[in-house]
């Protein structure tokens, strides 16, 4: 077995389900697969199939990190939790990674694709929002970057990974997810029923 940190990446934000394991500075394994719906049958298997493709076991894992938005609600909650369960069970840390660092390269800004034809950004000067499409380019250009909007999730896990090689000694808090917008799902209007004293 390698003595380098065996760092297992992986993210469910959007309309995907991937992983990859990272041994030091290299990638061992990488799977992405496009899915509208089913991640939560799907993550455990695919990670469980990317650690037999490279020859280790949940135990030999140094550290996961995990995607942790923005994104789709529930497909950030099936990767958070995923991870918050294995490092109780492991006994190992985790790391969550936003999409913005993930997707980050010099020279540009990155953008997530959001419903309704909005945009995810983090600007350097400026707190992540949810923004128009023309905002957005707006907010490049005045910056002089140039705007990194591309949707595939090909190469995500293995930046999530990365991040968390780099990461993993320091953290302390458990990953949670990153929301930059409300629920589409509106609470109950229902009035509660009333509770009688026995």
């Amino acid at each position: 077995m390698t003595s380098e940190p065996l760092i297992l990446g992986f993210d469910t934000s959007a309309a995907h389900c991937a992983a990859a394991l990272l041994s030091g500075d290299r990638v061992l394994v990488s799977r992405t697969e496009e899915m509208a719906r089913g991640q939560a049958e799907r993550l455990m298997p695919l990670l469980e199939d990317v650690l037999a493709e490279g020859g280790v076991t949940w135990r030999d894992l140094t550290a996961i990190g995990v995607g942790i938005g923005p994104g789709n609600f529930t497909g950030i909650r099936i990767a958070v939790s995923a991870a918050r369960g294995l490092v109780l069970g492991l006994d190992i840390p985790a790391v969550g990674v936003d999409g913005f660092d993930a997707r980050r390269a010099p020279g540009t800004l990155p953008a997530i694709a959001a419903p309704r034809g909005q945009m995810y950004i983090a600007p350097p000067d400026g707190p992540a929002r949810l923004t128009t499409e023309d905002d957005a380019r707006a907010t490049a250009d005045r910056l002089g970057l140039a705007l990194n909007a591309d949707p595939s999730p090909l190469g995500l896990p293995e930046a999530i990974a990365r991040h968390a090689a780099a990461q993993y000694q320091t953290t302390t808090e458990p990953p949670a997810p990153l929301y930059l917008r409300p629920a589409d799902a509106a609470p109950s209007r229902d009035v509660p029923p009333a509770l009688l004293d026995a």
